[in-house]
């Protein structure tokens, strides 16, 4: 047994999953009620519709770190917007053409940072001067810097929270990075941005490794919305080829996340395997009473009528409350 972990990955596992489901949607119901949002995010296109909360890179294509699930690939999907003027002018016209928001991200240093010092002048400036809400994917940092993002006037805040040193030397190539999560953690908590950490299932090359222990560090902390994310191994990076986790162990990570923290709502983010994977997932888990799902596949739409519930559609981050 470890001693970090309410309970470990192997009792989840040995559950029978059709109770265990049951148990989770049964609790989720009772404390969220019988609604299910789903969001369209980024510029992504779905049944028609375009989201309307495009993510921008503050370092363009640079990261320093080059972790293996990403290898830069990620970033080459944002906006650029490497200097503080830039990300003024790409603010003011994603603005004027009607989106409601943007992700501000980013590639890290070798600390896991992101120059947040360099663009709180621009921040401030987009906040005052646009109606954009800010949301951003911070990576690991200290508290200073989160309290001048407070000020700068963030809406939301998002991190990675992982729970395996080996899977932050190896995926993330970072020395001590347990540590400074703890305190990146921390440093979040103590402002009054609302908090939404982010927990990839499957991270460490398709296997669940530290994801128990990272839904400990988080339950420790007020979070506002809790988001799980699924590998989703890319083409170009060490992760080619790997196999992504099953859809019914990211069933059960969705249930195990809903036991730890009735009260907090759980979104399924758009970042997980296509076709016939997401299909199962997203199934699966409206089984186990998710609150939110990022451009869900269209079976788990037609489930979720079937099931009753009150569907909402959202042009937003999955994080985003309504």
């Amino acid at each position: 047994m470890n001693p970090e972990v309410a309970y470990s990955w192997e009792e989840v596992k040995s559950w029978e999953l059709s109770a265990l489901l049951g148990k989770a949607k049964d609790l989720s119901w009772e404390i969220h009620g019988r609604r299910l949002q789903l969001f369209i995010p980024g510029q992504m296109y779905y049944m028609g519709e375009r989201g309307r909360y495009p993510a921008i890179s503050l370092t363009g294509t640079s990261c320093a770190l080059n972790c293996d699930h990403c290898h830069r690939r990620l970033l080459e999907e944002m906006i650029p917007a490497v200097e503080p003027g830039r990300l003024k002018e790409v603010c003011r016209q994603l603005d004027e053409r009607g989106n409601t928001g943007v992700l501000l991200s980013g590639g890290s240093d070798m600390r896991g940072a992101l120059p947040w010092p360099k663009f709180l002048e621009s921040i401030q400036w987009v906040k005052q001067h646009t109606r954009l809400k800010l949301t951003i994917h911070t990576g690991l940092i200290d508290e200073k810097t989160a309290l001048a993002l407070e000020e700068a006037g963030i809406d939301e805040v998002l991190i990675d929270v992982i729970g395996s040193e080996e899977t932050l030397r190896q995926v993330y190539h970072l020395r001590d990075g347990r540590q400074v999560m703890e305190s990146s953690l921390k440093a979040l908590a103590s402002t009054k941005i609302p908090l939404i950490p982010h927990i990839v299932v499957g991270l460490h090359y398709g296997e669940v490794k530290g994801e128990m222990v990272a839904l400990e560090m988080v339950a420790k902390y007020p979070i506002t919305t809790l988001v799980i994310v699924v590998l989703k191994p890319m083409r170009e990076t060490p992760m080619d080829g790997v196999q992504p986790p099953e859809p019914e162990d990211v069933a059960r990570f969705v249930a195990a996340a809903r036991l730890r923290l009735p009260q907090v709502p759980i979104s399924l983010s758009c970042g997980r395997p296509l076709g016939q994977h997401r299909a199962e997932t997203d199934m699966l888990a409206l089984e186990a009473g998710v609150n939110r799902i990022a451009m869900p596949a269209e079976e788990a739409v037609e489930k979720a009528r079937e099931m009753d519930l009150d569907i909402e559609f959202h042009k937003t981050c999955c994080s985003k409350s309504y």
